[in-house]
């Protein structure tokens, strides 16, 4: 928990929030390239109620990836795990901001559902896992855990609805994506 953090972006559209996830004790941050776009001004809240102003220190939207940094000493950065070791069956849990900071540091658990899925978003396709923790807008860019507590994975998405055969969408539960770390730890 301490390696967790509430992202909240100012944008020209208004204000958006995320998760991020503590990569050093220097104040390196990694979140997802989507939960700051377009952002003006970056905020970032401490498990312990610190908040401090982020720069932007790289962004790729194509991996949906993003790195932040904060003045500040001392963090706890996340140990991280190998998400090549991941199967189905496997048990997470996701840590996040779902619906904002009102419900900041929540936890859900679930499995992974699937490994390698390949996933259209953005008008590129990424492989990601599957899990069946429950996600909400706002988990974006926070961890998936193993039950070791090491992050194997970086919240990307949930599919909230799908097209079926009958041309009328249908809502969905239990079917959200991470970008496996060892990606991210590229």
């Amino acid at each position: 928990m301490p390696s967790v953090v509430s992202i909240t972006i100012q944008s020209q559209l208004g204000i958006g929030t995320g998760t991020g996830v503590i990569l050093s004790e220097d104040g390196y941050i990694v979140t997802n390239s989507h939960v700051l776009k377009d952002a003006i001004e970056i905020q970032v809240k401490l498990y312990d109620g610190l908040q401090y102003s982020a720069s932007l220190v790289g962004n790729d939207s194509l991996t949906d990836l993003a790195v932040v940094k904060i003045d500040a000493e001392g963090l706890f950065p996340a140990e991280f795990g190998n998400s090549d070791s991941l199967r189905v069956g496997d048990m997470v849990v996701a840590i996040g901001d779902p619906l904002g900071q009102q419900f900041s540091g929540t936890m859900t658990d679930g499995m992974i559902s699937a490994v390698n899925r390949a996933v259209e978003m953005g008008g590129h396709t990424m492989t990601l896992l599957q899990t069946t923790a429950a996600l909400n807008n706002g988990n974006s860019g926070g961890p998936l855990a193993d039950m070791y507590g090491k992050v194997v994975g970086m919240v990307v998405s949930k599919v909230a609805s799908v097209r079926v055969d009958t041309d009328e969408e249908s809502d969905v539960d239990g079917i959200s994506f991470a970008l496996p770390i060892d990606g991210v730890k590229l």
